[in-house]
Formats: structure tokens, C-alpha cells, sequence
């Protein structure tokens, strides 16, 4: 039995995958750690988003309310106000009350992540550190 043409099998095959359709987000980092917006914000920019940077909760609530961002991340421990307090804020206000936030913190045992989502109201929590994939995941459960 032979090959009628040895060169089609030699070639590599031409995979059929629908091309990755990047939609362009607008996010919103809110934490007091410069190093930390600067690692988040890096990866977000890298996967080609825009990024606007806030180190503390005090002015930004009036940025969140200018701001038509597709979620806003949190951290919990910051000096003026925590991002608990600062999450009751934006949810009692209704301009911003249905704005999609995801707690983004060092505090990582289940019973502050549970604390963080169902109790504070966040709509996800996302441990430091991040890493591209952990961004990943939190970003594919942003509404359309």
C-alpha cells in the first residue's frame, strides 16, 4: 500500500479555530499599594485594556460615578477607609449601586472571600497575588 502524495502528510495541519476576540474593558483599580495597582494594571493593559488607577477610596467614588468602567477593583485593607465600608458606599448610592466590583486582597482564607461576597457585596474576590490567569478567570465572568 502505498502514499499517493507523501508530501500532504508531511505538512502540518492548519488548525480551524475561530480567531480570540479580545472586547476592550474599562477597569478601575482601587489600592493603596502603588505596587500592587502597578502589577494588576500591567497585566489589564497587557491584555489590551484600559486602566485607571486610584490609591485610596476617598475620591473615588465621584471617579466611579464619572466613570463608565466594566468593574472596579478593590482592595480591602487601605488606610482612610476599608473596602468594605467603601463598597456599602457605592451600593447606597444609586448611580452606582449595580457597578461591578471585585474585592482584590491578601486576605485569602474562605471565610473572608465568603465575607467579601456575600456579606460585604462584593460581586467577586480576587486573592493577591494575581497572575494572568487568575485576571483571566475573574474577567470571563463580566457581564456582556
Amino acid at each position: 500500500m502505498g502514499f499517493t502524495n507523501p508530501e500532504s502528510y508531511l505538512k502540518p495541519a492548519t488548525p480551524k479555530i475561530k480567531p480570540y476576540q479580545v472586547k476592550i474593558m474599562r477597569f478601575l483599580i482601587i489600592d493603596d499599594s502603588s505596587v500592587d495597582r502597578h502589577v494588576l494594571a500591567s497585566i489589564l493593559e497587557t491584555l489590551g485594556h484600559d486602566v485607571d488607577r486610584c490609591e485610596s477610596a476617598t475620591d473615588a467614588l465621584s471617579i466611579i460615578e464619572a466613570g463608565k468602567y466594566n468593574l472596579v477593583f478593590l482592595d480591602v485593607v487601605m488606610p482612610e477607609q476599608d473596602g468594605y465600608k467603601f463598597l456599602r458606599t457605592v451600593r447606597l448610592n444609586p448611580s452606582t449601586a449595580s457597578q461591578y466590583v471585585v474585592f482584590c486582597s491578601s486576605k485569602k482564607t474562605p471565610l473572608e472571600i465568603d465575607y467579601g461576597v456575600r456579606r460585604a457585596g462584593a460581586n467577586d474576590y480576587l486573592p493577591k497575588p494575581v497572575s494572568r490567569e487568575s485576571i483571566e478567570q475573574v474577567l470571563a465572568k463580566i457581564p456582556a
